[in-house]
């Protein structure tokens, strides 16, 4: 047990802040998952993913990975709501199995972050090269591209989490009436592809439907998973959530349905106007705009996701800052990246350091890669979150659950079994990158964290 946190000082910790200073609603909250769920998978994958490894079944792909984020979405309900803290897996994996699985996922979500927010910012590149080519600007290549796929470095990725970074900076308030916006603007751009798309629909193009098999679809459902991540981004907020009992479940509810009928429309939509083994590009939704003729409404879809893609990074790097700021709290990383700014009351050293990261990464690495390492990251911690349900029931059978999963064990352990099954359809480079990320928390483990847990989180999120 000296290796747990008391869970009664993790509900002291995250009662910190009154609810009059808590920032986020149900409508905010719901748009914050709406915004992480719908981004690149939508944008830029489904394409991507229908020409290489699912074909029209790509549906299937969404699907898949949507009733697995379902059943993990109803175990985040229940521990977000029982613990509101914002370290999400890892403090709960403190609270229940010890300091050392603690660590590990929480240094799995920083990874995880990094790498999402990273990935969407690679897919944001082809829509502002595609965008700003129909006007007859183009930026040298060299500086759109990462180094494997022959140039120097993303540069307008880079640029624009830097940018993203600089805006949370200011504080919740402001950031979450830009997260707001751009997410209505890219809801509004996907329903204008679908709408103007639709009549072009010719069946025969989802002839054959599995060209890829059943094996397809469920490569495609891994590679397509980490799309599904929001539900940790909206367990990280859980400190700035107004009567977040109540809204946090809802929201995760309200985000995934919308965000699963949304990817199922557009890859029907998709495939069913272009043949799918020419949508192996970055910016499906204009390219299929094109091929119609429809040059103006792929200027505004380009200039939707542009805009929308943000919205996505915005989520994340908010998130992997929370993680950051909670571990430092209880020492696993530097002290001073739990910090609050005294003006913003932002974790501003932990949202840069996040943001710097994801940006190298975005800029030097490619699209796929990234998406891989960030899906084994996230099917790992999900698997953690639902056996956590199970462990804290067994150990704190009377801590106040005001959400808990129906039918007892059943749906966590078939969480596990998902998400296992999932990642058996990861590739070895995949892991081979993982398995690194954890040999470096091994050395930062056992050279600092050890030496600094801090199990009282004594001075924790103080403004400075």
């Amino acid at each position: 047990m000296k290796n747990k946190i008391d869970v009664n000082k993790v509900l002291k910790n995250a009662s910190i802040k009154s609810e009059d200073e808590r920032s986020l609603g149900l409508f905010d909250l719901s748009i914050l998952g709406i915004g992480a769920m719908i981004g690149t998978g939508i944008l830029v994958l489904t394409g991507i993913v229908a020409a290489t490894t699912a074909g029209p079944a790509v549906i299937f792909s969404f699907l898949v990975a949507a009733i697995a984020s379902g059943l993990i979405g109803l175990c985040y309900s229940e521990l977000s709501t029982t613990i509101p803290n914002s370290g999400s897996a890892y403090i709960y994996a403190w609270v229940t199995i010890g300091q050392v699985m603690a660590f590990f996922a929480g240094w799995t979500l920083l990874g995880v972050y990094i790498t999402t927010t990273a990935t969407v910012a690679n897919g944001w590149t082809g829509y502002v090269h595609s965008f700003l080519a129909e006007f007859g600007v183009h930026l040298p290549k060299a500086f759109l591209a990462a180094p494997s796929a022959g140039g120097i470095m993303n540069l307008p990725a880079i640029i624009m989490i830097l940018f993203i970074t600089l805006v949370l900076t200011k504080g919740t308030s402001e950031s979450k009436l830009l997260n707001n916006i751009l997410v209505i603007i890219k809801l509004t751009v996907i329903f204008l592809f679908i709408i103007v798309s639709v009549k072009h629909i010719r069946p025969t193009h989802w002839h054959p439907f599995f060209p890829y098999g059943g094996s397809g679809i469920m490569v495609g459902a891994s590679t397509v998973f980490f799309t599904f991540l929001g539900f940790d981004a909206l367990a990280t907020s859980a400190e700035d959530a107004k009567n977040v009992q109540h809204n946090l479940p809802r929201a995760i509810i309200i985000s995934l349905v919308v965000s699963t009928a949304l990817y199922v429309a557009v890859s029907l939509v998709m495939t069913g106007v272009v043949p799918y083994k020419e949508l192996n590009v970055a910016e499906a939704m204009a390219f299929v705009l094109l091929e119609k003729g429809h040059t103006l409404t792929a200027q505004i879809v380009s200039a939707g996701a542009i805009l929308g893609i943000m919205a996505v990074v915005l989520a994340f790097v908010y998130a992997g800052a929370n993680i950051t700021m909670s571990m430092s709290r209880g020492g696993f990383l530097p002290k001073q990246l739990a910090h609050l700014n005294s003006k913003s009351h932002s974790p501003n050293r932990a949202l840069w350091l996040n943001g710097l990261l994801a940006a190298i990464l975005a800029g030097f690495m490619d699209m796929r890669n990234l998406a891989l390492i960030a899906n084994v990251g996230s099917l790992a911690v999900f698997s953690l979150i639902s056996l956590i349900v199970i462990l804290l029931r067994k150990q704190q059978p009377d801590l106040p659950r005001p959400f808990k999963v129906p039918f007892g064990n059943i749906l966590p352990i078939l969480s596990i079994v998902v998400c296992v099954v999932l990642m058996l359809n990861i590739t070895l480079p995949a892991w081979i990158s993982y398995f690194i990320w954890l040999g470096i928390g091994v050395l930062f483990y056992l050279g600092y964290s050890v030496r600094h847990i801090d199990i009282d989180q004594e001075h924790a999120g103080e403004a400075e």
